[in-house]
């Protein structure tokens, strides 16, 4: 379940129960489903609870319980936990094998966009520093997939290096307040990481994103040619390397004379390879809540070291005839593949077919 559709599904449970009377409110237009914050737990949390408990009558807990009972009913939902004043924290059952393939193929790069952000605005700030400014390009993208419509400004405009060589582009300009908030306006949010040590323009777009973007933001940021070097030492190569060896695989498959097809895979890790694909909407959907394109970049290093063990059998070896199991197996390295070249895009990083 995106959480587009998960917060249809809250919704509906807020419409039912006004329609069946345990609720006496209006129905909201919308529900915004979130990660969790400190203290909460499961995939999503929504505090539609604690909009709905004065217009209600209710205290904000009873509310929630109503809406826990419903939700409970949809087979897509593992478990519901209140906590704190009324929030609804939610656990969503994990999509069979087959299903989670299938949807990825289905949406493609735009598998893990969806709503979190829907319906807000957000201003975007940073100061005239190259790593803020390329957290301030990624961020903004980031917030887009998740339906966010979003205003990027730096105080000043940035250098003409930066778009030639990093691709950064369609910043706007907003000189700080004398109170030291862009604009005097408390408003923005301000991108500021650790400014890089050291002028990352000789490593390349790819390495230099890559070098300013994979650190969290309070850390500092190491740039030098160990980015460049083309061994698994290196989580940018490993990444790059793991979905052109996915692509490798689809060609190599189409010369034996089939094609890829969601089903039943079962071997050794396996299954931490389609966790790590099923978390993908919530990763994107923590990096918008927390401007934080960090997690973004771990998760797909966590995503290339989970499908690497699965890479070497999934073609037939020797005399073998290609099988269903071979099917199922290249169609979960496609999704692998697929999900990591959307994930570098939003990071503006090159997904190649071939190194």
């Amino acid at each position: 379940m995106t959480p587009v559709e998960l917060s249809r599904t809250v919704l509906h449970a807020v419409r039912r129960a006004v329609d069946e009377g345990e609720l006496r409110a209006v129905v909201p237009e919308r529900v915004v489903v979130a990660p969790p914050r400190p203290g909460g737990c499961g995939d999503y949390a929504t505090n539609v609870a604690l909009r709905l408990a004065r217009p209600a009558g209710r205290p904000a807990w009873q509310v929630a319980e109503i809406l826990r009972s419903r939700l409970m009913r949809d087979g897509r939902i593992a478990d519901v936990v209140v906590t704190g004043p009324g929030f609804l924290n939610i656990s969503l059952r994990s999509a069979a094998p087959g299903a989670l393939v299938e949807e990825i193929l289905r949406r493609g790069l735009r598998y893990g966009h969806g709503g979190s952000q829907a319906g807000r605005l957000v201003r975007l700030y940073a100061p005239h520093e190259v790593r803020a400014v390329v957290h301030l390009d990624v961020l903004a993208r980031v917030l887009r997939s998740q339906g966010a419509d979003v205003r990027a400004d730096c105080a000043a405009a940035p250098e003409s290096a930066w778009d030639t060589v990093l691709g950064v582009s369609g910043i706007g300009v907003a000189a700080p307040g004398s109170d030291g908030t862009p604009d005097g306006d408390p408003g923005r949010v301000a991108v500021r990481p650790v400014p890089a040590p050291a002028d990352p323009l000789p490593l390349g777009r790819d390495a230099a994103r890559w070098a300013l973007l994979h650190p969290a933001p309070h850390d500092r940021p190491r740039i030098g040619p160990a980015h460049l070097v083309q061994r698994e030492g290196n989580p940018l190569f490993r990444v790059r390397y793991a979905h052109a060896r996915t692509r490798a695989l689809l060609r190599n498959a189409a010369d034996l004379g089939f094609a890829p097809e969601p089903g039943p895979v079962t071997g050794a890790g396996v299954q931490p390879l389609l966790q790590a694909l099923g978390d993908h909407p919530r990763v994107l959907a923590a990096a918008a809540a927390h401007r934080a394109p960090d997690r973004l970049a771990r998760h797909l290093v966590a995503v290339a070291d989970a499908v690497t063990p699965l890479l070497p059998v999934v073609l037939p070896l020797g005399e073998e005839k290609p099988s269903a199991a071979h099917r199922a197996r290249l169609a979960l390295a496609d999704a692998a593949g697929t999900v990591l070249a959307g994930g570098l895009s939003l990071l503006g990083i090159d997904a190649p077919d071939r190194l």
